[in-house]
């Protein structure tokens, strides 16, 4: 009988939810597609990352959104700046509807929350900290891309870190597309717009691995100043704050600028030293930051480019 109750048991295991496997600690956030809990594996004592993503209502089983986000998230899982999926689990909710979820490594804050923390104590990030923190990024992006991947939402919240080690991971690929050429047309309602490229904002159909290259130049200064450095509360706004900063773009600079859906006559700026606004950033540094936030994407920089820089010349780059 003790075998047949054991074999049963062991049956039923299998067909067990995500919550038999996994202890829930705490809800740590919420994202456009799911929330996100601190869990622990029960079996090992590992703590997790635990995303619960919604399936919606009509769906016989998992939807493709879903599946492909899964499998670029495996396939760039690889790489060590880019978080790891570990597993995914399929469970059900109370009201018996299919739930997904994904079982990531859990990493201790974010870039956000670092940032934050800084402007609280009143100091600077060290020098060392921008440099290899920006590298990292830089080189999960890059990796990113060469593998057909655009993020298409980078910005501090999405960058996991662990404090101790200064290890950085690039998540919520939820949003990322396998750019397959040409690239498709995308709908451009989706970066937060502190981050969001020129490109995307002026209504752009079309656009390319340089749209994560601008986010990553905003971010670049954020870490250099602790204040984010195109703070728009519309696109307008948003447009606004960039055209004061590096000038209002024209032909010249940004050709095709004024054939771009959501161009009009806007205020006539001059550009601005990057060095005015980016006070802590040294000659590399600034020369860097210039070529992430060049206004005509064909002209930015690539992020496996920007790993060559010399801004990041000093650095141990073999411990990274």
């Amino acid at each position: 009988m003790e075998k047949a109750g054991g074999g049963a048991a062991a049956a039923t295991n299998t067909v067990v939810s995500a919550m038999d496997a996994f202890e829930k600690l705490e809800k740590v956030g919420e994202g456009t597609y799911g929330k996100v809990y601190r869990a622990r594996e029960r079996a090992t004592g590992k703590i997790v990352a635990l995303k619960k993503t919604r399936l919606h209502e009509d769906d016989e089983g998992v939807p493709p959104t879903t599946l492909r986000e899964v499998s670029i998230l495996r396939m760039l899982s690889r790489d060590p700046h880019v978080v790891r999926l570990l597993d995914v689990k399929q469970g059900q909710n109370k009201q018996g509807k299919t739930v997904l979820y994904l079982v990531f490594e859990y990493m201790d804050t974010d870039l956000k929350k670092f940032i934050r923390s800084f402007r609280q104590t009143g100091e600077n990030i060290p020098v060392k900290n921008v440099q290899s923190l920006m590298y990292q990024l830089c080189k999960g992006v890059a990796f990113c891309h060469g593998h057909g991947v655009l993020h298409r939402d980078l910005k501090p919240h999405n960058l996991l870190m662990d404090r101790k080690t200064m290890m950085l991971k690039i998540a919520d690929l939820g949003l990322a597309r396998a750019f397959t050429l040409p690239i498709k047309k995308y709908t451009h309602e989706i970066l937060t717009l502190w981050y969001r490229a020129p490109e995307v904002l002026l209504g752009a159909t079309h656009y390319s691995t340089a749209v994560d290259v601008w986010s990553v130049g905003c971010i670049f200064a954020e870490l250099a100043t602790k204040q984010p450095l195109f703070p728009g509360d519309s696109e307008l706004q948003q447009l606004l704050h960039i055209f004061r900063l590096l000038g209002t773009p024209n032909e010249e600079m940004w050709p095709g600028v004024s054939n771009l859906m959501n161009w009009h006559e806007y205020p006539q700026w001059k550009s601005q030293s990057l060095s005015s606004a980016v006070t802590n950033l040294e000659k590399d540094g600034l020369d860097l930051l210039s070529q992430m936030l060049q206004y005509d994407p064909s002209k930015r920089i690539s992020a496996k480019k920007a790993m060559e820089h010399p801004y990041f010349d000093e650095l141990e780059k073999e411990c990274l």
